[in-house]
């Protein structure tokens, strides 16, 4: 019994460490930074729309009503839409890491003491970090025909930072 525990601990104990080393390389780790308003004033959610629809169930239901459509094809497109997805996810998490970046620049440079702002980003870069990690773990049952992957919250994190970040950089909204 005193064995099942201990080993039960290292376990819990190894999956704990993975959890932190994940969430601190996507929530913390900073990228290349451009620091320019055509750059911020370009970042749109729009570009990373197709990622919701990606992975939708619905082709796939069609697809199974096809005549000549196998299990083999299913599990190859299922494969090529998991790793266009993991592009997807790849470039949104640079970019918004990037945000956090300058948004920490514009906080260290300010004359002013912003814990507000310093609070929503850290509030921010959590909330990212584990819904990144809940949409890669979804995303491997996924490849396997198992469940559904909804990135709706990872969106909606990078968004809100990404309007935090136009909010102090007024003319990035006038680059057209």
């Amino acid at each position: 019994m005193q064995i099942a525990l201990s080993i039960f601990g290292f376990v819990c104990l190894g999956l704990a460490t993975c959890l932190c080393l994940i969430l601190r390389k996507v929530a913390f780790s900073s990228g290349d930074l451009p620091v320019t308003a055509e750059w911020i004033g370009e970042l749109s959610l729009e570009r990373y729309r197709p990622m919701l629809r990606l992975l939708d169930g619905q082709d796939l239901e069609f697809l199974r009503t096809q005549p000549g459509f196998t299990p083999n094809m299913e599990t190859q497109l299922r494969r090529q839409r998991c790793q266009i997805f993991k592009g997807y996810l790849r470039s949104l998490s640079l970019d918004f890491r990037r945000i956090c970046a300058a948004i920490k620049l514009m906080l260290l440079c300010s004359k002013n003491d912003r814990p507000d702002l310093a609070g929503a980003l850290l509030h921010h870069q959590l909330v990212f970090g584990m819904a990144f990690v809940q949409v890669e773990c979804s995303l491997v049952l996924y490849r396997w025909g198992l469940g559904e992957v909804n990135a709706a919250a990872l969106m909606r994190t990078f968004d809100s930072t990404r309007v935090e970040l136009r909010r102090l950089v007024p003319s990035a909204t006038m680059v057209a």
